[in-house]
């Protein structure tokens, strides 16, 4: 019986580098104002926990292959301790993982009211790697580099990810013939030239290419200020794939040796965008890696995050979802 494309995803191995954030999602009801300021007062009747940032990459693989791994760093609190607990029940493995003495864990905490985020806590201590430290994790995903068929790099501008980290596993990756794809931040100012794929979304390109946003075309293959923004970056790194996730109007896909084609929305109705990012670049990746062309691997991505955003919360798709 030939091997189908879920079994093929399902033997993927996947190494996610980057910001290591917990989500909580705090639910409850509003039923009056608070008599001590002109805000709402929730009360609470539910407290979810999840792996956010890099680590939601890792959680939207897990649906789809048992075989994930990440790279990244905790500090020494209750959140790392929560973080950790959690990526050990999902059965997602460690490569290149810190553990850094005095640290603070980034984590969101939303709270929101039935359908609707009131407001949302931030807690993270944003600094780079010492050099110690890079040269371990560097070291360790090397040593271990023909264990994974792709390697997702996932920036969130906490310090994780910085341009010599990229530079030491973007090499061990070329030369084992593994290929990397990025989601960038345009505030953290690295070389993605070398990487398979950069996915950023429609004013992140504009950012990264340095030119002033515009608004969307109605026909993103005739968006031509978005294509220029496209243009200079595919100069600039030569990547084989720029993927632009476009929200309602689906993405892009900027080919090195071929046509720009557009990929429609799937979406029917949007309920919560959050880590939708997240959701693209794993699929993407992991079809990739699992021998998809790109169009294959978008489309697949582009239907997965149509799933997502119609959940509240950063939620992912399971394979039964995907593949129904």
């Amino acid at each position: 019986m030939p091997e189908t494309l879920q079994d093929r995803l399902a033997n993927t191995r996947i190494l996610v580098i980057g910001d290591l954030i917990l989500d909580t999602f705090v639910w409850g009801n509003v039923s009056r104002v608070s008599p001590e300021a002109p805000v709402p007062v929730v009360d609470v009747t539910k407290e979810e926990t999840f792996l956010g940032g890099a680590a939601n990459v890792a959680r939207n693989l897990v649906e789809l292959t048992p075989h994930v791994s990440i790279s990244g760093r905790v500090g020494e609190d209750t959140a790392a301790r929560d973080l950790q607990d959690i990526l050990e029940r999902r059965r997602i493995g460690k490569t290149g993982f810190l553990v850094e003495k005095g640290a603070r864990t980034t984590t969101k905490e939303r709270i929101i009211a039935r359908t609707q985020q009131v407001v949302r806590v931030d807690r993270e201590s944003r600094h780079p790697l010492t050099q110690e430290d890079r040269s371990i994790i560097v070291s360790e995903v090397i040593k271990n580099i023909g264990d994974f068929d792709g390697i997702i790099f996932q920036d969130y501008a906490k310090g994780f990810i910085d341009e010599a980290l990229v530079a030491g596993i973007r090499s061990a990756a070329k030369d084992a013939n593994i290929p990397t794809t990025a989601d960038p931040k345009p505030g953290n100012a690295i070389d993605w030239a070398g990487i398979t794929a950069v996915k950023p979304n429609r004013s992140e390109v504009f950012a990264l290419a340095g030119i002033p946003c515009t608004e969307p075309a109605d026909n993103p293959i005739k968006d031509h200020p978005l294509l220029e923004a496209c243009r200079i970056l595919q100069e600039r790194w030569q990547n084989e794939y720029l993927l632009v996730t476009l929200s309602h109007q689906g993405m892009i896909l900027i080919q090195r040796d071929g046509q720009p084609a557009h990929i429609a929305c799937e979406t029917q109705e949007v309920y919560d965008v959050s880590g939708a990012g997240d959701t693209v670049i794993a699929v993407f990746t992991l079809a990739l890696a699992a021998g998809c062309d790109a169009i294959e691997a978008a489309t697949l991505a582009n239907r997965a995050s149509g799933i997502v955003v119609g959940k509240l919360g950063t939620a992912t798709v399971k394979a039964s979802e995907l593949f129904a």
